[in-house]
């Protein structure tokens, strides 16, 4: 007779409590107080060389433009290219756009490692140098490395940590899911997002450091601290939120999110990068005949802490920061924030979950009345009495130069009008949708690591 496998819990009921004692510790934990990570990080970026410097494309190292397509590809096949996109979509303001877009298959590994240290449980998070950093060295996952980074494509050193991730059996895991990137900017780009905790002794490496889950909350309200694919990972902890009641039930929830999937039929199709309309090509940059959205340019890089120290790569860099920005309100007493269903020509599935408000203001500045974005100029025109929270954050800076946006969660009329396309959830119901794939997007994600870590509170 052959013996029953034994049966687990499907859900650890004691993480979410475990995550609010973490969140509750702001001051310090086992290794730094708060108020000395920013001399640490300081120490770090003193004892490494950094330097970026924007180079013509003809000086960019192992890049060429295919003769065929004028692609931007790296001659090993790896890595990424940049490509044309050429996007439709019916029941959009804005029915089809051609743009440069970044195609990178791969799906990288952005991971967090967890340990308790005197019952509570810290981060390892690394100083980690982005080229498209305005200031270079920010707060980063445990490993944030693509394919290409972590199987050695580029030669360089072993990426540290990477085998408590990869390895079966290194750690137990708290969460595992597929994330999109940016999909303005991406096709269909994916990381896996991921916490792995820990109870072996962990060598701890210099650029490296344990903090609390109450610490990060505390760096994510300044300014360029706590970078993206930091922010990604911790959006997808299963944190408590103390609501037992919701404006929509989870079930309302999902159906109108499938609903809104179902009614924009969105055609994309990637095209030649020679044969993008309305972009043009010189030297030193693609950029938009308008000088609106963003452009391609090409950096030299020296980083003395990377797996490999010195490269050349093409960055998109956008004209203007960004805003981003959710509303909120109070509906008989439960905190809810206002979602959109986002369409962006890079999804894999249609539409994402973002924040109520997410675009570069001067990409609209010549309309006006209702031509202009639901909700944009209620969050530029906000006093100082309905800010919550405000911070400003880096996006992803390994392949965007000096892409930043103004986050804020901003106190909303108690009777505001809801366009279609826009739904009240609670945080507790986006962080649930965010604990899988393709639901919320990177921005939303952003917001939603800062509700977590009690950054901010609705």
């Amino acid at each position: 007779m052959t013996r029953a496998a034994s049966l687990r819990p499907r859900e650890d009921i004691g993480l979410p409590g475990r995550l609010t004692r973490s969140a509750a510790e702001r001051d310090g934990g086992a290794q730094l107080r708060t108020e000395d990570v920013a001399e640490w990080l300081a120490q770090r970026a003193r004892a490494h060389r950094f330097a970026v410097e924007r180079i013509p494309f003809d000086q960019l190292d192992g890049w060429f433009f295919q003769e065929t397509t004028g692609n931007l590809a790296h001659r090993s096949g790896r890595f990424f290219t940049v490509e044309g996109l050429h996007a439709r979509v019916d029941g959009e303001s804005v029915r089809e756009w051609r743009q440069p877009i970044i195609k990178q298959p791969e799906v990288g590994i952005l991971g967090i490692l967890a340990k308790e240290f005197d019952g509570v449980l810290h981060f390892l998070m690394q100083a980690k140098m982005e080229p498209g950093n305005r200031n270079l060295l920010q707060l980063s996952p445990t490993v944030q490395a693509t394919r290409s980074n972590y199987t050695k494509v580029h030669r360089g050193a072993d990426v540290k940590y990477i085998d408590h991730f990869t390895a079966p059996g290194c750690g137990r895991v708290l969460a595992d899911v597929l994330q999109s990137e940016h999909g303005s900017w991406f096709f269909r780009k994916s990381n896996r997002n991921m916490l792995v905790e820990t109870t072996d002794d962990v060598p701890l490496d210099p650029d490296f450091c344990w903090l609390t889950l109450g610490q990060i909350g505390e760096l994510l309200r300044r300014d360029n601290v706590v970078n993206m694919d930091a922010r990604t990972v911790l959006a997808c902890a299963p944190a408590v939120y103390p609501e037992s009641e919701a404006l929509h039930s989870d079930t309302e929830l999902l159906s109108w999110f499938t609903g809104e999937r179902s009614r924009h039929e969105v055609r994309i199709e990637r095209i030649p990068l020679a044969q993008v309309a309305g972009w043009q090509r010189n030297a030193w940059a693609i950029e938009h005949e308008h000088g609106r959205y963003f452009r391609v340019v090409a950096v030299e890089v020296e980083a003395g802490n990377r797996e490999v120290t010195g490269w050349s790569q093409p960055l998109f860099e956008p004209v203007e920061r960004g805003v981003a920005a959710f509303l909120t309100r109070r509906i008989d007493g439960v905190p809810h924030v206002l979602a959109h269903a986002r369409v962006e020509g890079g999804f894999l599935d249609t539409v994402e979950l973002g924040p109520t408000v997410q675009y570069a203001p001067g990409n609209y500045a010549h309309l006006t009345g209702a031509d202009r974005p639901p909700f944009l100029d209620w969050v530029l025109t906000a006093g100082p009495d309905r800010i919550r929270y405000e911070a400003v954050h880096s996006e992803e800076g390994g392949r965007f130069l000096h892409a930043e946006s103004r986050y804020l969660v901003v106190d909303a009329d108690d009777e505001v009008a809801v366009p279609p396309g826009y739904r009240w959830v609670t945080p507790g119901q986006l962080n649930s949708l965010a604990r899988h794939g393709h639901y919320v997007n990177v921005q939303a994600r952003t917001l939603l690591a800062c509700l977590n870590a009690q950054a901010v509170s609705c």
